[in-house]
């Protein structure tokens, strides 16, 4: 594969770059002291007085990534705790992708946001401007506790049974710079989910939180957590564990710190491929590693980093679910809600496929679509706009969207006419065009594959086939086998391959068929076949067509797959498309989208691309 210039939404446009930006003014001591340590490391690494290997360690735990075109190019992810961003960060963020990146940024399957081509010895100015608006990279990288995930619609969904937004802003709080988590054996994953949907994804994660409930012998109903422990996609994919049936408000956040601990003292520091906390599982096996979890529970209080009850963010904040309107039927959410189009106007297709509705408040929730998670300065700015001229709350989605709450209905008009403007106001949130795709061989040393290419692709072939609306399918692409584009849970998923056809290397995809999260229930994506890269699209639009043709109504996309005979009699019918040309006959087969020669893997140096 042959390195390319990087791909961008308009790439015959030159991102302007200023001279001067304004001078910023970081408040927060912690993230101020995190700015001066990493321009110091860096001065000394330039100065060859730090080692690359410590730099590198220092500098992933930094949310620094170095990309595959090297030098000095680096990517820079935003840690932002469950989503929530405001008008100001945006502006910021915007401001940032002009001056020091492409123009435009990425929002990651983490609810993060980042930046590519960032040159090194640009980066504490960066920093700086970032911590001007409250935000950092620390810890979005590296053997950390990373970004704390939450549920985008929580406080906004009508089925959760409490708003965890308080909860993850508490564990991203306690575990940020916590000493505990600097030099963990392999990176550590948390999020939340309000209820069983699970749209926070709990299923997959080191630890992840469901909100539950119980009823006690006096009748009363008890609001607390369900805690799953050791869930992880990558090539080894893990279902994760209950730790206990229920776990009280209480004691959520011991619960949390117990499972570091022992993912602490028992992951793997030799290995880091067997180093994540689903090995721990493996290792110790679930009855000893739940032990270990517990007892370090009970005996927490006595330590110095015991993190208390019911936080005080939790107590000041509140964390009471959003409920339902009188008089409205909530909006089904969730994977494999099917999203019924069939209105007249442009403005009833989006309302239809993208406005969440069931607040007891009478507020209404509504996507802006960003193509494959990229926005340009100019979007953030507008979403920025939007923001502040209706007086809403942003947070951004596990896939790769804004979600845009506290609205009126009223306002919903208004709200389309500016997304509109802005090329974001497609019919796309749970649609079969709302692709899902990591960075790939665009900046990623450890992808084989251009994945968003093949998303491009297969979003242009669902269009031309009267397919790119079909509701509640999610289709996620990966340019390796590690996920990071989470093709394991997706209805249709691809990973990409090397394949080998008439003496030559060539880019494939492996396809999975039937992935599902959600309803306290995980299935990984059942393999189907492996295929020419330049082939994967048109399979896509054939078991999309093949699953509209035969399911019934209201029908999920697993459900149907298991009465069709599941993934390999599905995929039977596809061997056709497991076919390489001669070079000559049509060399495009040996060339990677986006690139212009011959496909040549390029694997680097692991840095873990998410």
């Amino acid at each position: 594969m042959t390195l390319t210039e990087h791909t961008s939404p308009n790439p015959d446009a030159t991102p302007p770059r200023f001279d001067a930006a304004p001078t910023p003014v970081v408040t927060d001591p912690a993230i101020k002291a995190d700015i001066a340590k990493f321009r110091s490391m860096l001065d000394g690494y330039l100065a060859g007085e730090i080692d690359e290997d410590v730099f590198r360690v220092y500098r992933l735990t930094n949310g620094i990534y170095g990309q595959r075109q090297g030098a000095q190019n680096q990517m820079v992810r935003i840690r932002m705790p469950y989503g929530a961003v405001s008008a100001e960060q945006l502006d910021t963020i915007a401001m940032l992708t002009e001056r020091y990146s492409r123009g435009w940024g990425h929002i990651t399957t983490r609810q993060n946001i980042q930046m590519h081509y960032v040159q090194l010895p640009e980066i504490p100015e960066f920093l700086e401007h970032l911590g001007a608006v409250g935000l950092s990279s620390r810890e979005a990288c590296g053997d950390t506790v990373r970004n704390v995930q939450g549920c985008h619609l929580a406080g906004a969904c009508p089925f959760e049974v409490l708003d965890i937004s308080a909860w993850a802003e508490a564990a991203n709080e306690h575990f940020l710079r916590n000493p505990l988590g600097q030099r963990l054996p392999r990176k550590f994953k948390i999020n939340f989910s309000g209820c069983e949907t699970d749209c926070g994804q709990a299923m997959f994660n080191d630890a992840g939180v469901i909100a539950t409930s119980r009823t006690l012998d006096d009748g009363t109903v008890e609001h607390g957590f369900r805690v799953f422990v050791a869930g992880g996609l990558g090539a080894n994919p893990h279902a994760a564990l209950a730790v206990e049936e229920f776990t009280t408000r209480e004691n959520l956040m011991p619960t949390l710190e117990s499972i570091l601990r022992v993912f602490e003292q028992t992951g793997n520091r030799e290995n880091k491929l067997r180093a994540r906390m689903k090995w721990v599982v493996d290792e110790l096996g679930w009855e000893e590693t739940q032990r270990r979890i517990l007892a370090s529970r009970r005996l927490l209080p006595a330590s110095a980093t015991w993190p208390g009850g019911i936080p005080d963010i939790v107590a000041e904040r509140g964390d009471s679910p959003a409920g339902l309107a009188d008089g409205v039927t909530p909006t089904a959410v969730g994977q494999g809600v099917t999203v019924r189009l069939g209105a007249e106007t442009e403005f009833d297709r989006w309302e239809s496929a993208n406005v969440v509705r069931g607040v007891v408040n009478g507020t209404v929730s509504a996507y802006a679509w960003c193509e494959l998670g990229d926005v340009t300065a100019t979007q953030f700015r507008g979403i920025a706009s939007i923001i502040r001229e209706l007086n809403v709350d942003v947070r951004v989605s596990n896939r790769q969207n804004f979600i845009i709450r506290d609205l009126s209905n009223e306002q919903l008009p208004a709200l389309f006419e500016r997304l509109t403007e802005l090329g974001m106001a497609q019919a796309g949130a749970e649609l079969s065009r709302d692709v899902v795709s990591c960075p790939g061989a665009d900046t990623c040393g450890l992808a084989v594959t251009q994945s968003r290419g093949l998303a491009k692709a297969i979003g242009e072939a669902l269009a031309e086939e009267g397919l790119d609306e079909v509701g509640g399918i999610r289709i996620n692409i990966s340019g390796c086998m590690n996920s990071c584009g989470q093709h394991h849970v997706a209805d249709i998923g691809f990973f990409g391959v090397e394949r080998r056809a008439h003496g030559q290397q060539a880019p494939g995809y492996q396809m999975l068929l039937g992935g599902y999260v959600g309803q306290e229930t995980i299935h990984f994506g059942d393999k189907a076949l492996r295929l020419p890269a330049k082939s994967a699209a048109q399979a896509a639009v054939r078991v999309l067509r093949r699953f509209v043709d035969e399911r019934e109504a209201g029908e999920a996309f697993r459900s149907w797959l298991d009465r069709a005979g599941g993934a390999r009699a599905v995929s039977a019918e596809l061997k056709d498309l497991d076919v390489f040309p001669t070079p000559e006959e049509d060399p495009d087969f040996f060339i990677d989208f986006d690139e212009t020669a011959p496909f040549v893997p390029e694997i680097g140096e692991s840095e873990c691309a998410t």
